[in-house]
This record gives C-alpha cells, structure tokens and sequence, in this order.
C-alpha cells in the first residue's frame, strides 16, 4: 500500500506595504451584499408552524375547487392533487415564495401552470434547439455541492463577441430561442430533484460574470430572472456570484426591481481572485471545473463519478511538499493537483528509496499563473520510491485553497489516495 504525508515548510518572507484601499477596492466593498443567509425549507409537515399547515391545507381545498374536478394538474410529473408528500413539497415551494399568502400562492401557481402548458415545459428536456455551441459554456449541470444539490453554471463571456451575440439574440425570435433553451438547463437540474421532505428539493446556481457584458444582455437577463423567478420558486437553495467586477453595484441595481429579499439572501458574492476559495466552502474539488480551480474536466463525465480529492491549504509564505510513497518498480502513478488562483511555483520529483540512486525532475520547477488550469499529469517509475509534489507560494502573504488525488497502478492492482 502507498500512503502521502502532506509536509509543510514554511519560509520567510518580507511584510507586504500598506496601501490605501483603492477607488476599486472601495466599490467591491460597497457592492457586496450584506443579507442575512438564507434558510433552507426542510418540507417536514412537523415543522410547519400551526398557520403554515393552515394556509398549506386551504391552498389544497383551494386547488380542488378551482381545477373544476380536473386530475391533470400537475408538475415535474406530480399530481398537485394527489395529497402526498411530493405534492406538498410543490405546494409549500409556491406558499414560501408568497409567504404563505394563500391567495397569492394561489394566483402564482395558476399563473405558472398556464405558462407551463403554453411553453410547452413538460416536454423541453425531449427536444433539440440547436444550441450544441453554448452546451457547456453558457449554462450547464455540472456536478454537486457538499450537501448533494445539482450545480448549474452560467457564464455569459461569450457574448462579448459581437457576431456570437447577433447569433444569439438578433431578434425577438432568436431570443425566444435562447430563453427556452435556458429553461431546459435549469429542467435539467430539477429533474435531478427529489420532492421529498429532507431531501434534495433544489439546485445551486453559480453565475461567472466574467467578461459580460451588461449592457447588451440587460434584456436577456431581465427576461430569465422574471420567468425563473415567476416559475421556479425555492428552486435554488444558493446563487454564488463568481469574478464579480467593481461596478457590480451598477449590475445589480438593474437586477435587484426584479428580486425578492428572500431571494437576495440567497447570495453570495466572490470578487475575481476569490474564485476557488468560496466555491471550495460550497462544492467540492473534484466537482468543481478545471477554469474555476476544480479539478472536474468535460471527459470526467464519461467515466462514471469523480474520483475524491485530497484538500490541502497553502498559507503565505509557505511551502508546501505532498509525499507520495510506496510506489514499486514498474508502477505508473497519475495525478493531478491544483491551486486556486495560482500565482506560485511547482514542481514534481520521484525519489529512489535505494541509496544511491538520483533523483528525477519529472516536472521542472515553474511558475504557474493565476488563470492557468488543473495540473495533469502521469510517471512510471523504474525503481521503487516516492513522488513529491511542490507548491510554493514563500513569495506571497495570502492563503490559497488547494486540492490534488493520485492513483497508482501496476498490472492488476491499483492504489489511490
């Protein structure tokens, strides 16, 4: 068996300057969104107060009488009439989001199933509308968060290209086009849903703002935010924001008419450089994409679930050797490693255990930027001894989240860590 020994060396460095905070700086600060965390439903009858299973049980009898003895009405394929748990935890979705107003539950229920019939939504996952470019860069399922939520992600760079964007939304059809294909990403997500009390009842959304350009998708974005907001309540559970820019407060002035304070409570704000450290707090590494500081890549998918990673943090002014011992004569080791918001050197030695023997430079030491990608790489040894790792981030004061795995193999039989 091979076993890895995480081992810390830390090297002094010079105090960084104080500044002043910069104009920027400022403006991050003041965007930043001060709302209480939001709370997750656990859709438990038994924790309802006396007057939730009140309003839950007058929107049922509600229900009843308007549907004029219809059997149909359903969602996600849920009866809504049914009287079940599943049913319930529908019904609770709509009450929440009108703090369980009755006729207000009501009213938006009626209104989401008519919507629902029109844009033909029971149906979308079936159907191809042509959007093969955007799958897996503009809006994409990818993965789960530490608690097992699906993870939606959307980055809207893309249409800082002006030919891309005309491709897009050059008119009121094309972006009826684009508007139905959002919606079947996000169906995507909730048919992963269990609609079960204590159980999975959402999805996490995290949105790259990256390159977007506001001005031009302010339509496109209104228009989602309204019909997500409209048609999906308590559907996601949290709305992580990543490479926020400075002018963000102007962004989010154009969003927030369109938000309910319940839902703004559900953010959270990273700033870019941040990328990596707040979405290791919610997701794990393997989940994470590679352009995020993960180490989830698109052929990951085709074989079956992510190998588990090892977390590890690197503090200012430290270095940071990972041993991987134990591995024999012929064995082929395969590892990745990653560092959020890189800025530091690696390397990778093999290590002989027979006396004697010279060390191999597999990976010479270089200099990783900030933006570069997950580590990937293999060697087989030809003598049996150990693989060391470094990361080394002696040249700046801040702390930085980190991630790798490895697996062994020779012949028959694998190890991994």
């Amino acid at each position: 068996m091979d076993s890895f020994s995480p081992i810390s060396v830390p090297e002094s460095s010079p105090k960084p300057q104080t500044f002043k905070k910069s104009f920027v700086t400022s403006l991050m600060e003041a965007a930043t969104l001060k709302t209480p965390s939001f709370k997750e439903d656990t859709y438990f009858i038994s924790h309802l107060k006396p007057s939730e299973k009140k309003s839950l049980q007058e929107l049922k009898d509600k229900l009843q009488a308007s549907s004029n003895g219809a059997e149909s009405l359903s969602m996600w394929g849920i009866s809504l009439l049914s009287g079940d748990e599943k049913a319930d935890v529908i019904l609770l979705k709509f009450l929440r989001a009108r703090d369980f107003k009755v006729s207000d539950s009501l009213h938006m229920l009626e209104k989401c199933l008519s919507w629902r019939k029109e844009f033909n939504a029971d149906t979308i996952l079936e159907q191809d509308l042509g959007f093969k470019e955007l799958e897996g860069v503009v809006a994409y399922m990818n993965g789960y968060d530490r608690e097992g939520h699906p993870v939606c992600y959307n980055a809207y760079g893309v249409f800082k290209d002006k030919e891309m964007y005309e491709r897009i939304f050059g008119d009121e059809g094309k972006l009826k086009n684009f508007l139905r294909w959002r919606v079947q990403v996000l169906e995507r997500g909730i048919d992963q849903l269990h609609f079960k009390p204590g159980g999975i009842n959402s999805i996490i959304q995290v949105t790259d703002l990256k390159d977007m350009p506001k001005r031009e998708l302010r339509v496109a974005s209104n228009q989602i935010l309204s019909l997500f907001q409209d048609n999906y309540p308590e559907m996601v559970a949290r709305k992580i924001f990543i490479n926020v820019p400075w002018y963000f407060s102007v962004l989010y002035s154009m969003f927030s008419p369109f938000l309910t304070q319940r839902t703004k409570s559900k953010f959270v704000i990273s700033k870019e450089g941040n990328v990596a450290e707040t979405l290791y707090k919610f997701i794990r590494p393997e989940d994470i994409p590679i352009q995020y500081g993960g180490l989830s890549r698109p052929t990951d998918l085709q074989n079956g679930p992510p190998k588990p990673a090892s977390e590890f943090s690197v503090k200012g002014g430290e270095k940071v050797n990972i041993q991987i011992e134990g591995i024999e004569a012929g064995a082929t080791i395969t590892w990745d490693i990653v560092v959020g918001g890189w800025e530091m050197e690696y390397s990778a030695e093999f290590v002989p255990d027979a006396e004697g023997s010279y060390t191999i430079a597999v990976e010479k030491p270089r200099k990783i930027g900030a933006n570069e990608e997950a580590i990937h790489n293999s060697f087989t040894s030809r003598e049996a001894g150990k693989m060391v790792l470094s990361v080394d981030n002696t040249a700046s004061r801040k702390r930085k989240v980190a991630a790798y795995r490895y697996v062994v193999r020779k012949s028959a039989t694998i190890s991994s860590g």
